[in-house]
């Protein structure tokens, strides 16, 4: 996929969460989209979650198995039933899809494009599949996944990309309906990096794949604040 040259030049913004409750992002997530305009610039927030499933909008509920102490959530994301938590990247993507001359599976493309290109960084191979998104290691356990949700016509959530977390929760869904095992990246190297370096290396990633030059950081409270 090649992405065609942007029409705008308004700054795309990073902006980096730390570790949030999901429900309340998710609010200001809605909100941001519900204010924004043609002269709002694109951002990516990254942050991690405390412990949650959630559920998209063809999640079924024979796919949670046994969630105990985990809050499940519904969500207006598409997809089934997922897992985040700490040290689990999670990047939001809140882009104006028609400012940027893509289309919806044109940026899921370039997200899962830039899964691939964080993960062949430190030397582990992966790919897409077809029938199903998210990005899949050489094993065939997934390490990936996405949902998005498109109003307006701009997207928001995004990616959940597993670095260094507890794994056991996953056994308690069926994630995405795929009966698939999950992995983390901490699991297939020798050196694990820190979780603060993969983020750097997704943003490049995704910045390009965008179609940005560069990216500059914003800062968190300007949302956390301003949308509550």
């Amino acid at each position: 996929m090649t992405v065609k040259t942007r029409t705008s030049d308004l700054p795309l913004v990073v902006r980096h969460l730390g570790l949030q409750d999901y429900s309340a992002i998710f609010n200001v997530m809605k909100a941001f989209n519900e204010g924004r305009n043609a002269s709002t610039a694109d951002e990516i927030w990254l942050l991690e979650h405390h412990p949650v499933f959630t559920q998209g909008q063809a999640g079924k509920e024979e796919y949670i198995l046994l969630p105990g102490d985990i809050p499940v959530v519904k969500s207006d994301r598409g997809g089934h039933v997922t897992y985040h938590g700490p040290g689990q990247i999670t990047a939001y993507i809140l882009v104006d899809l028609k400012r940027l001359n893509i289309g919806v599976r044109d940026l899921v493309t370039l997200i899962e494009k830039a899964l691939v290109q964080t993960l062949e960084h430190w030397g582990i191979s992966a790919a897409p599949r077809a029938d199903a998104p998210g990005v899949y290691v050489e094993s065939g356990k997934k390490i990936a996944s996405l949902g998005l949700r498109i109003r307006k016509g701009c997207s928001y959530h995004g990616l959940n990309f597993n670095v260094a977390m507890d794994l056991s929760p996953w056994q308690r869904i069926n994630p995405c309906g795929l009966g698939v095992a999950m992995t983390q990246l901490a699991d297939l190297v020798d050196t694990p990096p820190s979780l603060a370096d993969v983020m750097t290396k997704l943003t490049d990633c995704l910045s390009a794949g965008l179609g940005y030059n560069n990216y500059q950081i914003g800062a968190a409270d300007a949302v956390l604040n301003d949308f509550k």
